[in-house]
């Protein structure tokens, strides 16, 4: 029989209250301030940081806030090893660990199934001695979920080869139970403010969109950190196998944010994957709007942009519109972009949904051709080389979270006193863009400073268009 060998805390008292009343009303206090409202999916695997709880522990919360009152088979926490150093991944299957809230006891049935699956996975005792990344996630957990088993995993090596193989393992062994998975990480590990949001925005896209193929590649060529980036991957790929077909960053802060000293900062990010029982996540459905425009909707409102060009060239006035739908007769903001031989003429749009959506396509269809001040107003000769596209735009929905962007679906609206500015989702995605990077941009649209979105005074608002246009 295996010897039950207790894990005492090595952090208790340092990263976390040693003092078992004050560390769970420091943990209810974390999980009391998050605001947002839970989702009712499935919760298969979250991503949460390893930091101090002084640094992330209000990020943490953001994702143990969802496991309130969840009662699962076992737990799988997964992390890397800062001190100990070998190959393969580690399984503590001695008994248990112990924090200040009691003591967790180890699954050790499904450590010796996960075990049993690949020869790279065995107890290296070094790598659970000192190592925190697992250990500091307990206490939430234990607030979160009361009694619970759990798995801890902590990874020597996080190259594609062991992630791929330790996920399935895993994925294996908890097949036919109500499994969770926890990847613990921090992001950036000590550059500048500004440096360490670009790179880890990185790693929130490939959050976004679960995957950690991406991310590996990414954390590879140096275009971004995560000290626990094979737990992220790892986390990712089973709670797919398990299946997660949905994913969201709930939360993102560095330690510059805390401290207030942004010289050398760590970033932190709580994440979320979840089975939405046949609904589409934000991952599946890049494209969903709330415009409701039919093919013949969309022709129409072509057409009214085009004849409405054509007859200011003329000296007309634009006839009204015949046989116009419900939809096109809702009032919705919308731009209208002209391109020469695919290079742009003009582009002008109303934000906000003042008029009818047929209203507003003529009047900017005529604006971006005559009142662009980029360009000349449009000459007649010029018509038979432009090619006209439709943005129908949903509302504008404020943000205080710049992670709830997605670069592809969502296009940005900042303003800061009196200056704003506007780019449209096809921008970011024509320029291949990161969301960092299209912040930047829409800051200098509005003739601000590339950070002033990080600034709390300055609006970030986003929206979603329904864009279409004609055949070049």
């Amino acid at each position: 029989m295996m010897e039950q060998v207790i894990r005492k805390s090595a952090i208790a008292g340092s990263w976390y209250p040693g003092n078992p009343a004050l560390l769970r009303k420091d943990i209810e206090k974390y999980i009391d301030n998050v605001t947002a409202e839970a989702p009712d999916e499935k919760v298969v695997g979250i991503v949460s940081p390893h930091a101090g709880y002084m640094y992330s522990g209000q990020v943490a919360a953001h994702a143990y806030r969802l496991l309130k009152g969840k009662i699962y088979d076992t737990v799988v926490v997964i992390g890397p090893s800062h001190r100990a150093f070998f190959k393969g991944a580690s399984i503590y299957d001695r008994g248990g660990y112990e924090t200040p809230l009691g003591i967790v006891p180890v699954d050790m049935e499904t450590a010796e199934k996960i075990r049993s699956q690949s020869g790279m996975i065995s107890f290296v005792p070094d790598a659970h001695r000192q190592e925190h990344s697992v250990e500091i996630q307990l206490p939430f957990l234990q607030v979160a979920l009361g009694e619970f088993s759990f798995v801890p995993v902590v990874m020597g090596v996080q190259d594609e080869k062991t992630c791929r193989e330790l996920a399935g393992a895993i994925a294996e062994a908890v097949k036919d139970k109500d499994a969770l998975i926890v990847g613990s990480s921090d992001l950036s590990h000590f550059k500048g403010y500004e440096k360490t949001v670009k790179m880890d925005f990185l790693v929130l896209d490939h959050m976004k969109k679960m995957d950690p193929g991406g991310l590996l590649e990414d954390l590879e060529k140096g275009a971004c950190e995560a000290c626990g980036g094979g737990p992220i991957a790892v986390t990712m790929m089973v709670a797919e196998q398990l299946g997660a077909d949905g994913s969201k960053v709930l939360e993102y802060a560095n330690s510059g944010d805390v401290t207030g000293d942004r010289g050398s900062v760590v970033g932190y990010a709580a994440a979320v994957f979840y089975e939405t029982g046949g609904k589409h996540s934000e991952k599946k459905d890049l494209n969903k709007t709330d415009s409701d425009l039919s093919e013949a909707d969309k022709d129409a409102l072509l057409e009214i942009a085009r004849k409405s060009i054509e007859n200011e060239l003329a000296g007309r006035k634009a006839p009204a519109p015949e046989a116009i739908s419900d939809t096109l007769k809702k009032k919705m903001g919308a731009f209208v972009t002209i391109k020469k031989r695919g290079q742009l003429r003009g582009c002008i749009g109303h934000i906000k949904a003042l008029k009818p959506l047929h209203a507003t396509v003529s009047e900017m269809a005529r604006a971006a051709a005559f009142d662009d001040p980029r360009f000349p107003p449009l000459r007649k000769e010029e018509m038979t080389d432009l090619t006209i596209e439709v943005s129908a735009l949903t509302p504008l929905k404020g943000i205080e979270n710049a992670e709830d962007i997605i670069v592809g679906r969502h296009g940005i609206y900042i303003i800061k006193g009196f200056r704003s500015g506007l780019l449209l989702p096809q921008v970011a995605a024509e320029h291949n863009w990161d969301s960092v990077t299209f912040l930047e941009e829409t800051c200098h649209k509005a003739g601000l400073p590339s950070g002033a979105w990080r600034d709390k005074r300055t609006g970030i608002y986003i929206f979603s268009a329904d864009v279409f246009g004609e055949e070049e």
